[in-house]
């Protein structure tokens, strides 16, 4: 191309900004574009993911949980709740309910699953629990482990779940919980993580609900002082386990993060575990205390159940700790699920 040619194609500089400008706002356009359009797919797919996590055959409803810090412990509650530490917990899902016994009856048709309780106890059993059974708490006899007793029939043989289908499942061991999260897609929660969902937002609070115990006069959980200011057998609604949402959510939207039943946690127990946990993600010691009589090593067990008042623990307490074997299986004791962020 010679010299005359060239000029005639030289666009002239305010044709020149105009064109580096078009093909600019035309660059910035495709980006943007391509922004909102990775954005909503993403959007589509934790609606998807959530959408999925609520499906009643996976296990129920889930409730998302910033990442946050919080708390620990408490300095006023037992030993083993000391000392303070802050935590810091990354986001996850936490089922909305305790696992209940319509959904524990679906993970049961689906795997054929056997629980702890049903299972014949080996020979090394104690006289007493030769039958295969569970624990049971009766009015004026206390605990007592009864033959027969199990998910299907939580106070024993002649008791049943008919009519209690929304009400927890208990009579549940570790093992049985897991396997439970197992087919769900899921998986037992942290004791940090079940602590920090319980506390919904609330820093050094008594309880999940505030600093007082009855605000206004009104029961918050269904737990042993209101069943005893109400009499045993005098409000049939807060003498035994009841359908799980029957009190107001906490600031997270969590049920019953208080009282009903107590929940099964991943982690192993030990006393001094916050002497030395660490600061982010806490996943609870590699090993557990021994149980009392020296037998299999302890559990965390969390959020006490209709039996708890303050002369036991006040298990009800976000910051109250308290453990069984993993083989235990109770009549107040039941669990909910978490889940990571996919």
């Amino acid at each position: 191309m010679n010299e005359d040619s060239a000029a005639a194609f030289k666009l002239p500089p305010a044709t020149r900004s105009a064109v580096i400008l078009v093909v600019f706002f035309f660059s910035w356009f495709a980006l943007a574009t391509l922004w909102v359009l990775n954005d909503a797919r993403r959007i589509k797919r934790e609606k998807d993911q959530l959408r999925a996590l609520n499906n009643p055959e996976a296990g129920g409803e889930m409730v998302w949980l910033p990442t946050g810090k919080f708390t620990m412990g408490a300095v006023d509650g037992a030993p083993d709740e000391q000392p303070l530490h802050d935590v810091k917990v990354t986001g996850f899902f936490m089922d909305k309910t305790e696992v209940t016994n319509e959904q524990f009856a679906k993970f049961v048709a689906a795997t054929g699953h056997v629980t702890a309780a049903e299972w014949t106890p080996d020979a090394s059993a104690p006289a007493d629990r030769k039958e295969a059974g569970g624990s049971v708490f009766r009015p004026k006899l206390g605990w007592r482990y009864v033959p027969g007793a199990n998910w299907r029939h939580p106070e024993g043989p002649e008791s049943d779940i008919v009519g209690r289908e929304k009400a927890p499942v208990v009579q549940i061991s570790w093992e049985d919980a897991a396997a439970y999260a197992r087919w769900a897609g899921k998986r037992l929660p942290t004791e940090a993580e079940w602590e920090y969902a319980a506390r919904g937002g609330i820093m050094h609070a008594a309880y999940v609900w505030g600093t007082q115990l009855q605000p206004g006069g009104r029961w918050q959980a269904n737990i042993f002082p209101a069943r005893e200011q109400l009499g045993h057998g005098g409000e049939e609604g807060l003498t035994r386990l009841l359908p799980v949402g029957s009190f107001p959510p906490n600031n997270y939207d969590l049920a019953d993060m208080a009282g009903n039943a107590a929940e099964w946690c991943a982690d192993w127990y030990r006393a001094d575990y916050y002497k030395k946990s660490p600061h982010a993600n806490p996943p609870g010691p590699e090993s557990g205390d021994a149980a009392e009589d020296g037998g299999e090593a302890l559990r965390v067990t969390r959020g006490g159940s209709f039996l708890s008042s303050e002369t036991n623990g006040a298990g009800y307490r976000p910051a109250a700790r308290q453990k069984a074997v993993p083989s235990h299986a109770a009549s107040d004791l039941g669990f909910r699920c978490a889940r990571s962020k996919p």
